[in-house]
């Protein structure tokens, strides 16, 4: 056993990579989790090919996980400290994300001609020096696992499938973490069959023991424990903080939670994840399509139950009519989106801000609804019981909007006691109330009473047309229509007496006020945050509330001289603010490429506005 120096740092990102099948995500998943119970704060970033099965060997079936350790940690971070590449073509299609220095870890024994040229290569990169700026460790990966589970697994296949534990192996030698939570877990995954427990076990020490017991890693690392408020933990997906958001609310206002989806990456995990919580009251329907899941949940909204329907964004775009009746008979509706890049099909597995202007303008008619968003994995919690609210208690649809990059990454999430959350007061009407009107009104409001079938004496009926003001007959009448349309619009922007001022991280009177909304929050707030460490007039603002905007708005916007609206789109939210505040020149950055914002191109943006004459 050779002994290693031991280097603090902060902060690492890990990024393990491979072909589809070579078990990238799992492997991210144990590391993050291992890190997150060694007391290291986390966020992720899972990153797969839309192909089921893309051909062997490609860039195109390149499969990751990225990991962002350390002390205070916003977002899965920029380049990578660490690379692990399974395979020539993971190497090419991520070597531009990997620090100058940094370590790369490749399986030697994938790197044969064929491989190599299938990825694209016309060289050896091993051979090349091409790789000589990084820290490169060549394993025999694939033979080392072989030899280890050689007693256990007679075929060639079944050992395979253990490469990636002999690579994680390395990954908890070179961070000094402990083997004992990824041998917990292995032995409950797998308890019905032990011979897999044992050769992944023995392939984890494999890997484990080739890092200590050689000399090609001078040094380990020890990254820097989180100081975190006293709780439970867990470490997160934003889809399942979002399906635990709306249980915790359907609970708080006293109701069943109801579920009507149709299944679409990336928001899948919402549906599967609430249909294992029947204890807790929770009714999931897997519909045959997007049109009949929004359908039934506007049916169960008007039977009483805290409705929900999720989706992406083709399938916001087929709801678009049903969301218009839900507005039209003013029934409590959460519809949340997790936004995918488009159009159509689009990327089903990358992440963009696409779907903003569909959710605040995308139905026929005047059909306002209020939009809000989660801006992290971990307070997709937070807002998804915030949507549930403003839908109940302000009997109106609510479209919460994450996006694949929350929904599928993870963070650590401190479990909230049921009796901290605020409880939630749906207006119910009272039984045998005679002068019950369904379309009466709070007069400060605008909201109307809650009427459900099986209440006595408050018989009555709606439907996809027009309304009569008060009694909710059908109604063609011009100016009834007028007052309806008025009525409905103003109590979306009544809502804005109901919600938090906008704050801003930084002065006041900042040259530069840096927008934000959404998941982006996380690499703009680092961003903001090294500027100002730095000693530049800079100041950041970011938006969860977005139709109805925080009264505040404006004043916010007119201190600054600069400002800059920075989104995973061409320009929605920078679109809707200028048509809300005029005379403010707004900058934009904006990108469209599959994947989240990283800090360097933020901060060259921001430096170049702020040295503008």
């Amino acid at each position: 056993m050779t002994h290693k120096e031991v280097i603090k740092r902060d902060e690492v990102v890990v990024k393990f990579v491979g072909d589809s099948g070579d078990g990238m995500q799992l492997t991210g998943t144990l590391f993050s989790d291992t890190s997150a119970l060694d007391g290291n704060d986390i966020a992720t970033f899972p990153d797969y090919p839309a192909e089921i099965r893309a051909p062997h060997n490609t860039v195109a079936g390149v499969s990751g996980f990225q990991v962002h350790i350390g002390k205070h940690i916003y977002s899965s971070g920029d380049e990578a400290d660490v690379l692990v590449a399974m395979n020539p073509a993971s190497l090419n299609s991520n070597l531009k994300w990997v620090k100058k220095g940094g370590i790369i870890i490749i399986d030697a024994d994938t790197f044969s001609s064929e491989a190599i040229e299938k990825a694209g290569y016309t060289a050896n990169p091993l051979e090349d020096n091409s790789l000589s700026s990084y820290n490169l460790i060549k394993a025999p990966v694939t033979s080392m696992t072989m030899e280890a589970v050689k007693d256990i697994f007679t075929d060639k296949k079944s050992a395979e499938k253990c490469r990636n534990m002999f690579a994680l192996g390395m990954i908890f030698f070179i961070f000094g973490k402990s083997l004992e939570h990824t041998d917990a877990y292995l032995e409950k995954k797998f308890k019905k069959n032990p011979a897999v427990v044992e050769a992944n076990k023995a392939v984890i020490r494999a890997g484990y023991n080739f890092c200590e017991n050689t000399d090609v890693l001078e040094a380990q690392f020890q990254v820097e424990t989180a100081e975190i408020t006293k709780g439970k933990y867990r470490n997160i997906t934003g889809n399942i903080a979002t399906a635990w958001g709306l249980l915790a609310a359907a609970e708080k206002a006293g109701l069943k939670l109801f579920l009507g989806s149709y299944p679409i990456t990336p928001a899948t995990d919402i549906l599967v994840e609430l249909a294992k919580h029947k204890s807790l009251g929770a009714r999931v329907f897997q519909a045959e399509d997007e049109i009949a899941g929004i359908c039934s949940a506007i049916g169960a909204a008007f039977a009483g139950s805290l409705a929900c329907t999720s989706t992406s964004g083709p399938g916001l775009s087929l709801k678009s009519e049903a969301i218009g009746l839900a507005v039209m008979t003013e029934l409590p509706l959460v519809i949340v989106d997790v936004q995918r890049g488009g159009p159509s099909t689009g990327l089903p597995t990358k992440t963009e801000q696409s779907d903003l202007a569909q959710a605040l303008f995308g139905r026929n008619g005047e059909a306002p609804c209020i939009v809000i968003a989660a801006s992290s994995s971990a307070n997709c919690f937070d807002w998804a019981f915030e949507a549930a609210r403003l839908a109940l208690e302000h009997m109106t649809p609510c479209i919460l909007l994450t996006d694949g990059y929350l929904g599928n990454g993870s963070q650590l999430f401190r479990i909230p006691k049921m009796a901290d959350l605020p409880q939630i007061h749906p207006p119910f009407a009272k039984e045998n109330d005679p002068e019950y009107m369904p379309y009466r009104r709070n007069p400060e409001t605008l909201v109307r009473e809650w009427a459900v079938p099986g209440m006595e004496g408050l018989r009555h009926r709606i439907g996809g047309l027009e309304k009569t003001n008060g009694k909710g007959a059908v109604s063609t009448d011009n100016n009834n229509h007028q007052l309806m349309t008025t009525y409905r619009k103003e109590k979306v922007e009544r809502i804005a007496n109901r919600i938090p001022d906008q704050k801003v991280m930084g002065a006041e009177d900042a040259e530069l006020l840096v927008i934000g909304w959404g998941g982006t929050q996380g690499a703009l707030k680092l961003a903001v945050q090294e500027m100002q460490n730095e000693g530049k007039s800079i100041a950041f603002t970011h938006f969860n509330y977005i139709m109805p905007l925080p009264k505040n708005t404006g004043d916010i916007l007119k201190r600054h001289k600069k400002t800059v609206v920075c989104e995973l789109n061409m320009g929605q939210f920078v679109n809707y603010l200028r048509m809300n505040f005029e005379g403010i020149n707004f900058r934009q950055y904006n990108k469209v490429q599959g994947l989240p914002f990283v800090v360097s191109e933020l901060k060259n943006c921001f430096n170049q506005i702020l040295e503008e004459k």
